[in-house]
């Protein structure tokens, strides 16, 4: 009987996660394997995603990975050649209630702690900054420059064409089956194909990450949400930030969108209740909820030709927030999931998190990221500006 395949890492999923994973792993010189169900990388949540990035967060761990995601990703035309479509537009989060200005205003002392470039602009600021915000009732709201978009699947193919370029294996088709575990650690993986030994597993593998886990027998508190996404037709530029606006409404809970460089609008809302499961047929409710709470922020854009619509999922957890890194029940099983619906914002800040921890040379701030972030935490405390 001939020797299993050997792999230093073995990455479950070719998403937003797995694949810059793959790239630092392999930078690093380990021997790589990425097996994903799908035919090539980013063809589930990543193709999907809208493609905003920021490190505008209520939660230090996020702060700091989507603020190594903005560094990377910021450069990354100049550093490596590709152009991922990034443009640093900004992240404006508008405040049409008082207790919504109070929630904004009272996070800003905690998020320049930690670095981030952001301000309280009066009704007046956030009208220089996108000036056919609708002015009715404008309070004001933060705005953050540094923070932006790019194109996920320029980004993920970039990330995918240099992490093989680096020595990492990439299996499309090839779904996990199996895992094998033996002494409380991870032994090896079996697919349709084979098997294939490796000292570490990840399950980066979005919203099928509970099915993974289930193979070796650790329970993970991730589900699948399913959320909407539109695109209209392309305008003269308007604006350059993602505006957001966190006021809950009938059926939705937020509502946030963009204008990207080819001057389409695209948006977003979190539909309220949550709508669970692996769904990704889009439906007819979407639209007209979408289509008010943007007429109402930006009454200029009513005319607006709709060219389509899209369904996806979000891999939730109770709190909102990722799970990352090892497990007290399994040797060698490594966790990148439950990134709530912003894989793309977060992923190369976990990549490398990962890289250094199977290095052995995490630093301070990924850590306590680690500990923050861990699978046995109580998950009793929410993310603000989900």
């Amino acid at each position: 009987m001939s020797p299993l395949p050997v792999y230093d890492v073995i990455i479950a999923g070719a998403g937003s996660i797995g694949t810059p994973t793959a790239f630092y792993l392999a930078r690093a010189g380990l021997r790589v394997l990425v097996l994903e169900a799908l035919p090539s990388v980013g063809q589930a949540s990543n193709k999907h995603a809208i493609g905003g990035i920021r490190a505008t967060h209520s939660d230090a761990s996020k702060i700091y990975l989507c603020a190594e995601t903005i560094r990377v990703l910021s450069t990354w035309q100049e550093v490596y050649g590709d152009d991922i479509e990034w443009r640093a537009g900004g992240y404006c989060f508008v405040a049409y209630e008082p207790a919504i200005k109070q929630t904004l205003q009272d996070l800003l002392a905690y998020q320049k702690s930690y670095g981030l470039n952001i301000d309280w602009q009066d009704a007046q600021g956030i009208q220089k900054i996108i000036p056919d915000i609708q002015p009715e009732g404008l309070l004001g709201g933060t705005f953050s420059p540094d923070d932006g978009s790019a194109s996920p699947m320029k980004t993920c193919f970039a990330f995918y064409a240099h992490a093989v370029a680096a020595g990492a294996d990439f299996h499309f088709n090839e779904p996990i089956l199996s895992a094998s575990v033996i002494n409380g650690a991870v032994q090896s993986v079996s697919t349709a194909r084979g098997s294939y030994a490796c000292k570490y597993l990840i399950n980066a593998a979005g919203s099928w990450a509970s099915e993974i886990s289930q193979l070796v027998g650790v329970p993970l508190p991730v589900t699948p949400e399913a959320h909407e996404a539109g695109i209209t037709e392309p305008v003269q530029p308007m604006f350059s930030p993602m505006i957001v606006d966190i006021r809950p409404r009938e059926g939705s809970s937020n509502f946030y969108f963009y204008q990207h460089p080819t001057g389409k609008i695209i948006f977003c809302l979190t539909p309220s209740p949550q709508i669970l499961g692996q769904l990704s047929t889009d439906t007819s409710e979407f639209l007209p909820l979408a289509s008010q709470r943007l007429i109402e922020l930006m009454p200029k854009l009513r005319n607006l030709r709709v060219r389509r619509t899209w369904r996806g999922t979000y891999p939730i957890t109770p709190d909102g927030l990722p799970i990352l890194g090892g497990t007290e029940a399994l040797d060698g099983y490594l966790l990148a999931a439950g990134v709530c619906g912003q894989g793309y914002m977060l992923g190369v800040g976990v990549g490398m998190l990962l890289t250094h921890l199977i290095e052995g040379r995490l630093n301070p701030f990924e850590e306590e990221c680690l500990r923050a972030l861990r699978l046995d935490r109580s998950y009793a405390s929410a993310e603000k500006l989900k």
